[in-house]
C-alpha cells in the first residue's frame, strides 16, 4: 500500500472508532482527491467538469453513510473508487446521459453474434402454402420479392389497405405456426 492509502485507512479506522478530528482530515483529503478523480473522468467521457462538485458531494455523503461497509483489513482506495464510480454513473444517468465505454474495454466479454437462420426455398414455399392464397401472395411479394405495399397492391389488383391487412394476418399466422413448432 502507498503512504497515502495507509494514511487514509488509518484515518478511516480512527473515524470509525469515534475520532472526529481524524474523520475531518479524512473528508478534507478525500474531497480534494474526489474532485480530481471526478473531473478527470468527466473530461475523459466528454462531459462538462462543472458537474463535478455535485458528484463529489454525493460521493462524500455516500462514503459517510456507507463507511461501515469498508473492511478495515482491505485496501481503502479501491473501495473509495468504487463508491465514486457508482455516484458518477448515478448522477449522469439522472441527467439522461450515458457513459461511453470503449468497445475495446469489453470486447472479450461480448458474445459472438448468433448466425441468422435462413429458410431454404422449399421450406419457405411449405410455410407460405399454409396461408390462404391472398395472404401468401402478399407475404411473398413484400417479404420475399421486396416490393412495397403500393407495388404489391398494383400487381395483385388490391387496395393498399387490403395488402397491409393481408400482410399483417399472414405474418401473424406464420409466427403462430413457428411458435407451435418450437414447443
Amino acid at each position: 500500500m502507498s503512504d497515502l492509502e495507509d494514511e487514509l485507512a488509518s484515518w478511516m479506522r480512527a473515524a470509525q472508532a469515534g475520532d472526529a478530528a481524524a474523520y475531518r482530515r479524512l473528508l478534507a483529503t478525500l474531497a480534494d482527491m474526489l474532485r480530481r478523480w471526478v473531473r478527470r473522468e468527466l473530461a475523459r467521457q466528454g462531459y462538462e467538469i462543472a458537474e463535478a462538485e455535485d458528484i463529489v458531494q454525493e460521493t462524500l455523503l455516500a462514503i459517510h453513510l456507507k463507511r461501515a461497509s469498508w473492511d478495515a483489513d482491505r485496501a481503502i482506495l479501491p473501495w473509495l473508487r468504487a463508491v465514486t464510480r457508482h455516484k458518477l454513473i448515478d448522477n449522469l444517468r439522472r441527467r439522461g446521459r450515458r457513459i461511453m465505454v470503449p468497445v475495446d474495454d469489453v470486447l472479450e466479454t461480448l458474445a459472438a453474434p448468433e448466425p441468422e437462420q435462413t429458410l431454404s426455398a422449399d421450406a419457405l414455399d411449405r410455410h407460405l402454402a399454409t396461408l390462404p392464397p391472398g395472404q401468401s401472395q402478399v407475404v411473398r411479394a413484400i417479404s420475399v420479392d421486396g416490393l412495397s405495399p403500393t407495388e404489391t397492391a398494383q400487381r395483385l389488383s388490391l387496395s393498399e389497405g387490403a395488402v397491409r391487412v393481408a400482410l399483417h394476418r399472414g405474418l401473424a399466422a406464420l409466427a403462430a405456426a413457428a411458435r407451435r413448432s418450437e414447443t
